[in-house]
């Protein structure tokens, strides 16, 4: 068995976290790959080395001098060596990031050090091998993810490696520049790297316990989702939910490989599983809610719109024409409604009711503003009757008027739509209904 295991920026922000990484890294000999991000805040006051890092290299782009800056980061990490008491100099690490700062070698390249100083500090600490990114996670001329070559030249350097730290975010270009994910850097190589060693099991470490069935800011204490399926995962982080991002999940996803949500300062709690299928039924109806505001409704009214062919695509062709994308759009017999981004909308309005008038030419159009989406998502819901139901009547309780409902053939998620006031009141009749009531 080979587990992966991820640490985030919250870990390993001081000496403090690091001594708890090294317990739960210690305490599973499976855990033989570890992939760390860079310091992040350690309290709320605090900066992310990463951020320090865009700043320092802004001095550079500037041509100002950036080497204070550049010491304070320094400073952050022998802060952690001292911490840990070990026998580690970075003076000569920083000496070369000087260098190629003067030689403007890039913003990704100085972004990418955080993660490659945490890296070495992370191998020296645990007596692990230090594997630097650059040298086995590979982007094309494009800038694009070799995901073969990545997998083929990682899997070849970790079969020969027991244990190994690889640092994430980043990975190199053909001509050896160094190329950093856009968004969720880390989780990505850690999924990369599970991936590459066929592992058992991806552990990603961070600050909470898993995912939550709904947004803490507007539920207290929500309860923990302990499984959820990719497809449930994508649904979530569709509509707004704080998940890992979908390339983090791709590659583990492809190999089957399942990922666990853990807390690094509460490692006796299970977490979250993320996996393809699952025969476990979930303790509620539902697995999750998310949501988002700032939507508008374009409806439109046309008689015998159902035996008109091609009346959608005209439709939708009047967004297509301004570069506007929906996110739904439910329909009757002689309706249609477009939901849409408010903001992207917004500055185009006159133009997409003129394209759809010329297009289409539609009875009627009617424009509602501050709308707000919400998604019930579960693979229970499939199985258990008047899941609807439960929730209209919940929504009417707290007087909440439902604008729109939209459930897919899948019977995975339930889309509801509600005026932005709404919002909040409705995620908290939902929850109530189908968790509070079962608990």
């Amino acid at each position: 068995m080979i587990k992966v295991v991820k640490f985030g920026g919250s870990s390993l922000a001081s000496a403090e976290q690091f001594a708890k990484v090294g317990k739960i890294i210690q305490a599973d000999k499976e855990r033989r790959y570890v992939v760390p991000s860079a310091p992040g805040k350690r309290n709320s006051k605090d900066t992310k080395v990463t951020d320090m890092l865009y700043a320092c290299y802004a001095l550079v782009e500037a041509e100002e001098d950036f080497r204070v800056p550049l010491m304070k980061i320094k400073d952050r990490y022998d802060t952690i060596i001292n911490g840990l008491n070990l026998k580690l100099s970075l003076e000569e690490e920083f000496r070369k990031i000087t260098e190629n700062f003067k030689n403007k070698a890039g913003v990704d390249y100085a972004a990418s050090r955080g993660e490659y100083l945490n890296g070495i500090i992370m191998a020296n600490y645990l007596g692990y091998e230090f594997v630097d990114a650059a040298e086995v996670i590979f982007f094309d001329k494009d800038g694009i993810f070799d995901a073969d070559k990545t997998n083929k030249v990682l899997g070849k350097r970790l079969a020969k490696t027991e244990r190994a730290v690889i640092p994430g975010f980043y990975g190199s270009m053909p001509d050896g520049m160094i190329r950093t994910f856009s968004r969720g850097g880390s989780d990505i190589t850690g999924s990369i790297v599970a991936r590459a060693v066929r592992a058992s099991c991806y552990e990603n470490w961070t600050d909470v316990s898993g995912f939550l069935v709904a947004d803490p800011r507007i539920i207290d204490n929500p309860q923990t989702i302990k499984t959820i399926t990719y497809r449930e995962l994508r649904e979530l982080s569709y509509m707004g939910a704080g998940v890992l991002h979908e390339d983090a999940v791709f590659p583990v996803r492809k190999a089957g490989i399942p990922i666990n949500i853990r807390n690094t300062n509460a490692p006796e709690d299970e977490g979250t599983w993320i996996v393809e299928s699952t025969c476990h039924q979930s303790k509620y109806t539902i697995t999750g809610i998310a949501g988002k505001k700032g939507f508008v409704s374009v409806n439109i009214d046309k008689d015998m719109m159902n035996a008109e062919v091609g009346f959608g695509r005209k439709v939708l062709a009047a967004f297509e024409e301004n570069a506007i994308s929906f996110e739904h759009m439910p329909s009757g017999i002689d309706t249609m409604t477009v939901f849409v981004h408010q903001p992207e909308f917004e500055g185009k309005e006159q133009a997409v009711i003129s394209a759809i008038h010329r297009l289409a030419q539609p009875d009627s159009i009617e424009l509602e503003g501050d709308l707000a989406l919400i998604a019930v998502v579960g693979r229970g819901m499939k199985s258990t009757r008047g899941t609807a139901g439960r929730i209209f009547s919940a929504l009417a309780h707290a007087n909440i008027n439902v604008k729109m409902i939209d459930q897919g053939s899948s019977e995975l998620n339930i889309i509801i739509g509600v005026s932005n006031a709404d919002f909040e009141n409705a995620i908290r009749a939902i929850y109530d209904i189908f968790v509070e009531t079962q608990l």
